[in-house]
């Protein structure tokens, strides 16, 4: 039959089904960011990790945090023997840690804001299922656990999964929750974790096996596989999805372009070096200037910035340094530009025209989750 003579009342709908619509007629499903693990901002690799409990980006919008005594790499790493994918994020366990204190934990997380899960229908009815996949492989057999947090209501959902040393599709369905809506707004509502160590403190209990209140205990599962036990352990993964629904459809590839533009959502960076870029600015006092930076996307909520190296100039001359850490002036939501507050000079005059720039290092802002 010709495809221009195929209307709806040739076509079964029991014979429509998920596996057979294309990617393009499925696309923007996947409600997670960067799942190919292809934009990494901030760097390829981090060593030494391990016991800083605050997160550890390598690939944007996926990072890790840990407590432990243990210590691991993780690093942006090149696939070559999983066709359609080119990038991973990859961890790999450097000093092991075999007595498990309590408290410990190494996770991987990645965090949704509340207004970009509203399709989800949580907390009523008609709350729908979601479905998480992923590809994952590692140097031996490994059980793990992932975990859906609800950080609006602190309900929970945990499920396992393993891993073998060979690339291995993951499918998890968690069926939706009728308690508790998540929040319309730009805050954390959603946090997917993934525990590869944890202590007794999240493993006493009986891992939930559905939507239930917050329990510390019963996050992850005192069988699961340690990260730590070994130097030789590795966990790698990529294809990383979570989408509406009880099936888990082929992953959704999409341009690097697009995909680094909602990454700067939430993060974006201006290097440093030499006056490599300058903004204009004015005095304010004779140590602070205010500065307007353009943003490449608009950001996810007023930013925190690190300090940096940067030097003010004016027309008289005037050359003056300073190495503090910048401060957000101004910040409108869906705005393009961002007004900064850098102090630490000297010579200036209040409200005289100056640029401003940076001479090394970077400036990160972030409005990270």
């Amino acid at each position: 039959m010709a495809l221009s003579t195929i209307g709806t009342n040739q076509i079964a709908s029991e014979a429509v089904t998920v596996p057979k619509v294309t990617d393009q007629v499925l696309s923007s499903r996947n409600l997670l960011i960067n799942g190919a693990m292809n934009v990494a901002q901030r760097g390829t690799s981090s060593s030494g990790l391990g016991s800083d409990t605050s997160a550890n980006f390598i690939v944007d919008r996926t990072y890790t945090n840990s407590n432990s005594a243990g210590r691991y790499t993780a690093s942006q790493n090149t696939v070559t023997d999983l066709p359609g994918f080119a990038n991973s994020l990859k961890l790999d366990c450097t000093t092991a840690d075999t007595s498990i204190a309590a408290d410990e934990y190494l996770l991987l997380q990645h965090r949704f804001e509340g207004q970009n899960l509203q399709q989800l229908k949580k907390g009523t009815s008609s709350a729908e299922s979601v479905t998480i996949s992923f590809y994952v492989k590692g140097n031996a057999a490994a059980t793990y656990t992932i975990e859906l947090y609800d950080f609006d209501n602190t309900r929970t959902f945990s499920q396992r999964f393993n891993v073998t040393t060979s690339w291995n599709r993951v499918s998890l369905t968690y069926a939706g929750d009728t308690s508790g809506a998540f929040d319309d707004d730009n805050a954390l509502s959603l946090i997917l974790m993934m525990w590869l160590h944890a202590g007794s403190n999240y493993t006493s209990g009986t891992q939930n096996s559905g939507w239930a209140a917050y329990d510390a205990t019963t996050r992850a599962n005192s069988s699961d596989t340690s990260f730590f036990d070994s130097t030789n352990r590795t966990f790698e993964i990529t294809g990383l999805q979570l989408e509406v629904g009880d099936t888990a459809t082929p992953f959704e590839h999409e341009n690097y372009g697009t995909t680094l533009a909602k990454c700067q959502r939430y993060f974006q960076k201006i290097s440093g070096g030499s006056d490599r870029f300058v903004y204009a600015g004015k005095g304010q006092g004779s140590t602070t200037v205010d500065a307007t930076i353009p943003l490449t996307v608009s950001l996810r909520a007023s930013p925190t910035m690190n300090a940096v190296d940067s030097r003010a100039f004016n027309d008289a001359g005037l050359t003056t340094s300073s190495s503090t850490t910048p401060t957000v002036n101004n910040y409108s939501d869906n705005d393009t530009h961002l007004a900064i507050n850098c102090g630490g000079f000297s010579g200036l005059t209040n409200n005289e025209v100056n640029t401003w720039g940076l001479s090394s290092n970077q400036l990160n802002i972030s409005a990270e989750l």
